[in-house]
């Protein structure tokens, strides 16, 4: 067993690094993760190495990472808090890749998001570009696998606009909310992360689910789902982030960053391409209908 190669995520304990490591696991692998948040239940009773995310020290990365064959990287922050902003998630990843360089990892599958740039005007989508092109740069093999909204167990856009949708008695979108969405659903992007994982060509891959949304289309039809239909109102942006904001407050939590608001708007979250995962947002939605935004989903309560 010590001297099996090994998988390593970041992150096990998070929302989508648990259903990559728990896939790993099934299927046999000797899997380790890196992570700050030690305290977090561990949900995988002893099947999993657990090892700091020390970013003070590359060496010690490197010495977490020995062994690996595969590292599957789901660090970044969706925002600033606690002090550490994108710049820093930025860096920190940096000295990852460079630990792994180190440690002569074989092969990493990177998490992105779908349209990253150097030239966005927003910071998320700038840092994902820079960290795309520090692992192309790098020289290890790679998959960057990109994503623009996760939808599952405990997610939480698909979540909490069910939950405001059963509590308040019509439904704002930012201008006409006619921008589009392309949800993936989490068990599918861990799928196709093993399955990245397992290969050697360098690859990138738009990461959408098989169904693309008008944005106001979307909360129709989860309002429809779970029996609470609205009326859908277009409201100025500011106006709308704002009263994201207020409610985020209110619940002890960040709902909505003004970034994403306007990256939203933007089409950011739509890429022109084929579908990578097969699970039907629509499908689930109404599978879960009667648990789906019964209770708040905090990004805050979470990281706690």
């Amino acid at each position: 067993m010590a001297n099996e190669p090994v998988h390593v995520v970041t992150g096990a304990f998070g929302y989508s690094g648990r259903r990559i490591a728990k896939l790993l696991i099934d299927r046999g692998y000797r899997v380790r993760t890196l992570t700050n948040s030690k305290n977090k239940p561990n949900p995988f009773e002893g099947k999993i190495e657990v090892y700091p995310l020390n970013f003070d020290s590359v060496d010690s990365l490197a010495e977490s990472l020995e062994g690996t064959e595969v590292l599957y990287n789901t660090y970044w922050v969706r925002f600033k808090r606690k002090g550490v902003t994108h710049e820093i998630a930025v860096q920190n990843t940096f000295r990852l890749f460079e630990a792994a360089k180190k440690a002569n990892v074989r092969r990493i599958v990177h998490i992105s998001i779908t349209n990253p740039s150097l030239d966005s005007p927003f910071e998320y989508f700038r840092g994902k570009a820079r960290i795309e092109k520090a692992l192309i740069d790098s020289g290890i093999s790679y998959a960057i696998l990109r994503p623009a909204i996760l939808f599952g167990d405990n997610d939480i856009l698909i979540n909490n606009i069910a939950w405001t949708l059963r509590r308040l008695p019509l439904f704002g979108v930012f201008g006409d909310g006619k921008y589009k969405i392309q949800p993936i659903f989490v068990g599918d992007l861990a799928e196709l992360a093993v399955e990245s994982g397992s290969k050697n060509q360098n690859e990138i891959i738009n990461a959408i689910g098989p169904e693309t949304f008008i944005y106001r289309d979307l909360v129709k039809m989860i309002g429809e789902a779970i029996g609470c239909k609205r009326p859908i109102i277009g409201v100025p942006l500011l106006i709308g982030y704002i009263a994201a904001r207020l409610t985020g407050m209110m619940m002890g939590d960040i709902m909505l960053t003004w970034d994403e608001a306007r990256a939203l708007t933007m089409n950011l979250l739509y890429v022109n391409a084929p579908p990578a995962g097969k699970t039907k947002l629509s499908e689930w939605v109404k599978e879960n209908a009667n648990t789906l935004g019964l209770k708040y989903a905090s990004e805050l309560a979470k990281r706690k």
